[in-house]
């Protein structure tokens, strides 16, 4: 009875945790399509000529919000009449509910309480990316009621596949953030995740130059089209949300198939080919000049060089140890996975401003993947295989150096002279060849006449010769030292003659 008491607990409690999870996902969709509708209303009410009311704000901000997970959006009030489609992502605003998502999932399987029950990954993954798709439904209906209509078909392709990957990113990072257990698709991956970072980071370096080259154009642009204050604030927060789209078109840019700029226009570092159709903008101001280009655009070649060779060292390290077969696998892998994330970055960052002529904009999907993959296939499996050699070479011994001879001891006095004995030993010896004086009763080793040791005797010194005693070549040697003759008895004399 115990036993199914406490099953039924724990299933219970199973239970609660994938509901609150549940809520958790539809509180997330809430919080960001929040936070852009209260930026929405901000711009309408500091605006001196609303459009619309207060309904037509939260219909804008509603799109904006499924226009941030890639749902393309249809603009029915145009000059002509016509639907027009809007499908270029501003990639800033995608950054909002990507981390709302990731977040959620990441602390719905780490609660604070280790005793309260909580899902399995595949459970929270499920709870919570369930729960933001029935807001994000709501949220779809409500836009066809508004100027800026959802597109069915990009919302249900587009709008799952952005919450899955987040909410299973955070699922991921909660688990510890494991890796493939061989070793070749681990390192794959980490490689591929430095070549993208190494690839993104050179195309804003680019996109920056650009602008800066550029600036005098940009700023007459950005002057055209905002005349008010709260108009020009508005037009800077556009720019700063498509800033990473322009990180993207740069890295497309140099990795060589470039990107439209209207439909039959293309930009590649040979050269801006077509007549573009480049609406008034200020970040399309850092566009190439048209014809052929110089070596300032060669020079974008460098970013997706550096990207590659990033690639490969990254393999080569982490495969050190394995065979030369198992590091090229792997920085194949790398470079397919670089390239499919890049296929992902380049058709969110491009879509279409209208009809027409503006039906293309931004670069290919398909042609940026497949130069992506090239780069990784011709400059990183070399460069992995390179590292790899380098790190497996044999280190040379380093041959002990030859001990020094020793000096030679320095001459003092005259050439050929022997050297003087050390100060301290001179004057012991001294001491000790020094006989006691006559008629002393002691011998010089402290014994008397008769032989005895004297208990009172003390032995003494003296004090040693200062060592820097300078030395005098031109005088001659000091003559060795003599003891001196001992006196001898006067002869005694013989009994015979006293006798006589």
């Amino acid at each position: 009875m115990t036993h199914l008491t406490e099953h039924t607990l724990v299933q219970g409690g199973r239970s609660a945790a994938f509901a609150t999870a549940c809520v958790r996902g539809g509180v997330a969709a809430g919080l960001g399509v929040g936070a852009l509708a209260v930026l929405v209303i901000v711009a309408w009410i500091s605006s001196p000529y609303p459009d619309s009311g207060a309904g037509g704000a939260l219909h804008l901000a509603a799109g904006l919000w499924l226009l941030a997970h890639g749902v393309d959006l249809i603009r029915t009030d145009t000059l002509g009449g016509l639907p027009a489609p809007l499908g270029m992502v501003p990639l800033l605003t995608s950054v909002l509910p990507v981390w709302l998502l990731h977040r959620t999932a990441r602390s719905t399987l780490d609660p604070a309480d280790e005793n309260r029950p909580r899902p399995s990954p595949a459970g929270a993954l499920g709870a919570v990316a369930g729960g933001y798709l029935l807001v994000a439904a709501v949220i779809v209906v409500y836009s066809e009621t508004g100027p800026l209509p959802a597109d069915l078909v990009t919302a249900g392709l587009w709008l799952p596949g952005v919450v899955l990957g987040a909410t299973g990113a955070g699922v991921w990072a909660a688990l510890g953030r494991p890796l493939p257990g061989r070793e070749e698709a681990a390192a794959a991956l980490r490689g591929a995740g430095t070549g993208l970072v190494t690839l993104l980071a050179g195309g804003a370096v680019l996109a920056g130059t650009a602008l800066v080259w550029r600036a005098g154009a940009a700023r007459a642009s950005y002057e055209g089209i905002a005349g008010e204050w709260s108009g020009r604030v508005a037009l800077a927060l556009l720019v700063l949300a498509l800033l990473p789209n322009a990180a993207v078109w740069a890295a497309a840019y140099g990795l060589g198939p470039g990107f439209a700029v209207g439909t039959g226009a293309v930009a590649t570092p040979l050269g801006l080919v077509g007549d573009p159709a480049v609406p008034l903008f200020p970040l399309l101001a850092a566009l190439p000049p048209e014809g052929r280009g110089g070596w300032p655009q060669w020079a974008a070649a460098a970013v997706p060089l550096l990207a590659a060779a990033a690639l490969g060292r990254s393999v080569g390290r982490s495969t050190g140890t394995g065979r030369a077969r198992e590091t090229a696998l792997a920085a194949l892998g790398a470079a397919w996975a670089c390239g499919a994330a890049v296929a992902v970055l380049a058709g969110a960052a491009g879509g279409p401003l209208g009809t027409g002529r503006l039906l293309a904009f931004g670069p290919v999907w398909w042609q940026a993947g497949a130069a992506a993959v090239l780069w990784g296939v011709a400059v990183g499996l070399p460069t992995a295989l390179a590292v790899r050699a380098w790190g497996r070479r044999v280190p040379r011994e380093k041959r002990p150096k030859d001990p020094k001879p020793p000096k030679p001891p320095k001459v003092f006095g005259r050439a050929g002279a022997a050297a003087p004995p050390e100060p301290a030993l001179a004057a012991t010896a001294a001491t000790s060849a020094t006989p006691s004086p006559p008629g002393s009763g002691f011998a010089p080793d402290g014994r008397n006449e008769d032989g005895d040791e004297d208990e009172g005797y003390v032995p003494y010194d003296y004090f040693p010769a200062s060592w820097e005693s300078p030395s005098y070549p031109d005088l001659p040697p000091h003559p060795p030292r003599t003891e001196p003759p001992r006196p001898t008895e006067p002869p005694r004399p013989s009994e015979t003659t006293g006798a006589e």
